[in-house]
C-alpha cells in the first residue's frame, strides 16, 4: 500500500514557477514508477508527467516538455514537479500517482496507476 500527499501549489502569476511535492508513505515506493495528472474545471485528467522507479527515464506531456521537470528522491519517497514559465493553460488541480510496478506500460494512461494522491490546486493568472 502507498499513501501519496501532494504539496508546493498555489497562486503565481504568468510566467512564474512553482514546486510541486509528493511524498508516499510504504516501503514499496522506491520501486513505484510514478505519474503527475491534472484536471482543470469542466475537463478530464491529463498526463504531465511521469517517471520510472530510478529516476532515470521520464517522459512529459507535450504541452509541458521543455517548461516542466519531474524528479524524484527515493531516500526521501519523495517526487517533485518543477514548473517554470507558467500560464493560465497550467491552471487545475494536480494530483500525484504510483504504479505498482517500477516501470513500463504508458505513462499517460491514468488506468494504469493504482495509487493516487488528494491532488494540490495550481492557479496561474494572467
Amino acid at each position: 500500500q502507498v499513501q501519496l500527499v501532494e504539496s508546493g501549489g498555489g497562486l503565481v502569476q504568468a510566467g512564474g514557477s512553482l514546486r510541486l511535492s509528493c511524498e508516499g508513505s510504504g516501503r514499496t515506493f522506491s520501486s513505484n514508477a510514478m505519474g503527475w495528472f491534472r484536471q482543470a474545471p469542466g475537463k478530464e485528467r491529463e498526463f504531465v508527467a511521469g517517471i520510472i522507479w530510478s529516476g532515470g527515464i521520464t517522459q512529459y506531456a507535450d504541452s509541458v516538455k521543455g517548461r516542466f521537470t519531474i524528479s524524484r528522491d527515493n531516500a526521501k519517497n519523495t517526487v517533485l514537479l518543477q514548473m517554470n514559465s507558467l500560464t493560465p493553460e497550467d491552471t487545475a488541480v494536480y494530483y500525484c500517482a504510483a504504479k505498482r510496478r517500477p516501470f513500463g506500460g504508458t505513462y499517460a494512461n491514468l488506468d494504469e496507476y493504482d495509487y493516487w494522491g488528494q491532488g494540490t490546486q495550481v492557479t496561474v493568472s494572467a
